[in-house]
């Protein structure tokens, strides 16, 4: 057995099941190619080209093909399997107490350095930045690595998610520039920020009805968005002006919610960021135009008892 046939073979069988992509990678081939070299403890950026004909020894295909058998019997992300996925090239830890991270924002901290999209937005005075419903930390270290001189707060509701957090700040060093927070939304939160990303749950109820097993693994509370996707939105947005600076602005994902966003705060002025989906995914908004909109914003659905 060459590497080549076992990639084949792997992509083949999980093509055959058609199992749901989309937790780090959008084909089976890439899916198949990940899972090998994982089990075969080889890097991902292994050469294959050069390796194809590399063989394999039979004990060491029979672990690749009950590692296939495994991604395919549970539907499991392969993230869960191999404990580890990459978002703009930066390894993170991950397991079944998070969701596998992917957004988009990530896209926009990494590039925004040099990149027009996010960076003309920041003001010369944005040292700390909140990434609220932070999961397992991956903004949040995304921005520290990108934002040398900034302090970051990255918060969650949940405890387990926080836990997978603090893995990844101490994976990548950052204990003294992230600081971990337990907050239902705004509830625990105090301070004032210059840069707040969020990635909240904000799947429609319809939607995460028809979600396929691979997302009905992640946990629920950070994908469902109630009826309209837009529960969470909606309290972020009728207090996010008590937790922003007088520069600061709020980068915000609501992935294919954008009609169903629009309906909801309809007078809201907002920037729509580009990004590799296109410009439907991602919004900004500055304070002054919260400001402006406050009084049309929807109430919060969940207000703090």
């Amino acid at each position: 057995m060459t590497l080549a046939r076992l990639i084949d073979e792997a992509q083949q069988q999980l093509e055959a099941a058609g199992v749901a992509l989309g937790h780090g990678t959008t084909n089976a081939r890439d899916e198949a190619a990940w899972l090998v070299l994982w089990r075969l403890g080889l890097p991902l950026d292994f050469d294959l080209d050069a390796h194809a004909d590399q063989p394999v020894a039979p004990a060491d295909a029979d672990a690749v093909g009950a590692l296939i058998d495994e991604r395919i019997r549970t539907r499991k992300p392969a993230a869960y399997l191999t404990g580890e996925v990459w978002l703009q090239g930066v390894a993170f830890y991950v397991d079944e107490r998070v969701i596998v991270p992917r957004s988009l924002i990530a896209e926009l901290i990494a590039a925004a350095p040099q990149a027009d999209e996010l960076d003309p937005w920041l003001s010369p005075h944005t040292h700390r930045v909140l990434d609220l419903c932070t999961g397992n930390g991956s903004l949040a270290v995304l921005a520290a690595m990108a934002w040398p001189d900034v302090q970051v707060d990255a918060s969650d509701i949940s405890t387990d998610a926080l836990a997978v957090a603090a893995r990844n700040v101490q994976r990548h060093g950052l204990q003294d520039r992230i600081r971990l927070l337990h907050s239902d939304g705004w509830r625990n939160l105090t301070d004032r920020y210059d840069l707040i990303v969020c990635n909240p749950p904000y799947v429609n109820r319809a939607s995460m009805a028809a979600l396929p097993p691979e997302y009905r693994a992640e946990p629920a509370l950070a994908l469902d968005g109630g009826e309209d996707g837009m529960d969470f939105v909606r309290h972020l947005l009728a207090h996010a002006l008590e937790h922003m600076t007088d520069d600061a602005v709020l980068v915000l994902e609501i992935g294919h919610e954008r009609v169903h966003f629009e309906r909801a705060f309809p007078t809201l002025p907002v920037v729509w960021l580009r990004t590799s989906a296109g410009a439907d995914s991602v919004v900004l908004i500055t304070r002054e135009a919260l400001a402006l909109a406050q009084d049309d914003l929807p109430p919060d659905p969940h207000p703090a008892p």
